[in-house]
């Protein structure tokens, strides 16, 4: 099959880490694939004071930013200024991916020599930085949905009005996301991810390890992330922060933290609760994409309501205070639940969805 993805500027984002993924593992399976993408957009004078006095200091926009497409050798072509992609930018295919709200709108403008059009659907793309309107109408648009989990699929239903959506739920590296039965820490630890986006709700986990250290003045955070902490969004002081860190000392962090916290307000599907319960770490998660759909309160890790700061100190005070036998049954449920959790079987469905998407684009339905 001759597969295009389209892709919104390039970043370390995990909806671009999960592209790479498919796209990599398509293409040793002898599909042809290519990527099409636009640089980052300048920004106005305007935005660049903005950060600076939100205390990120003056942006720097590289030309191409670091991506999980880094190093790939998949055939890749970046446009030379940024600008909606258009037919003469994307080469004849069976089908196109658009893989963001904006893409959608570019991918829908292509001729169909282009291939079957789908909309690969990796959150609820509404923000207050972005037009709304404009948003909610790409995800009305006429291609093939394919998303990542079951609150993704009941929202393009129920609030779209999308009959047709294939679910293909994100997964894990179990060769580079693994680890051998533990205890618990002889220091209490918990992992999170940073980010300074606000819908990932670091402020709210924050506050609620503010709590968690009151009863466990020792506490330890690991954290990691793609940009460094900023006035705007800070981190504890007792932080440790390690900046796009590789797979090894990434799969080392996950390994060594009693709890992994998310305070997410919003995600997709969210990689690293995935990966740090396939590292035997429990959860504790607010109610949020894939989380939602990998934990049961109480049996392998902790779901408590999005904003909840009570809920999150709690549920993490319940995971830190077990007993070391009844922790090391809680990090082994954790393990399993996301053991036949794997890229290759992914790919099997992710590969069902496009040929599904060719079958409705034959039929005309979409």
């Amino acid at each position: 099959m001759r597969i295009t993805f389209v892709l919104p500027p390039l970043s370390m984002a995990g909806g671009i880490k999960v592209v790479a993924i498919y796209a990599r593992l398509l293409s040793a399976r002898g599909h042809t694939v290519h990527i099409v993408s636009p640089p980052a957009k300048p920004l106005s004078l305007r935005e660049k004071f903005r950060a600076l006095r939100r205390g990120e200091g003056w942006p720097q926009i590289e030309r191409q930013a670091k991506s999980h497409l880094d190093g790939s050798g998949l055939a890749h072509r970046v446009l030379a200024t940024w600008r909606p992609i258009d037919d003469g930018d994307v080469p004849n295919a069976d089908v196109v991916v658009a893989t963001w709200w904006e893409t959608a709108e570019w991918v829908h403008a292509l001729s169909r020599r282009k291939g079957a059009k789908v909309h690969f659907v990796q959150g609820h793309e509404i923000f207050p930085f972005l037009p709304r309107a404009r948003v909610q109408a790409a995800y009305c648009l006429p291609l093939h949905k394919v998303t990542i989990s079951r609150w993704l699929v009941e929202l393009l239903q129920d609030e779209y009005g999308t009959a047709v959506v294939d679910c293909v739920p994100n997964s894990v590296d179990h060769a580079h996301f693994h680890a051998s039965p533990r205890g618990k820490q002889p220091r209490p630890t918990v992992g999170l991810l940073y980010s300074r986006s606000p819908f990932k709700g670091v402020d709210a986990s924050v506050a609620a390890l503010t709590r968690v250290k009151q009863v466990y003045p020792d506490l330890r955070l690991l954290c990691f992330g793609a940009e460094r902490p900023s006035a705007a969004a800070p981190l504890p002081d007792y932080a440790e922060f390690h900046e796009l860190p590789a797979r090894e000392p990434l799969r080392a962090l996950y390994a060594s933290c009693d709890v992994w916290l998310c305070g997410s307000r919003s995600e997709g599907f969210h990689l690293p609760p995935v990966e740090a319960m396939a590292c035997r770490t429990p959860v504790v998660s607010t109610r949020v994409g894939g989380p939602i759909d990998l934990i049961d309160s109480g049996v392998n890790g902790e779901l408590v309501d999005i904003d909840d700061v009570a809920g999150l100190a709690n549920a993490m005070l319940r995971v830190l205070a077990l007993p070391d036998a009844d922790w090391r049954a809680l990090s082994e449920r954790a393990c399993r639940t996301v053991a036949d959790y794997t890229w290759e079987h992914a790919a099997d469905r992710f590969l069902a969805a496009l040929e599904h998407a060719r079958e409705r684009a034959a039929m005309g339905e979409i």
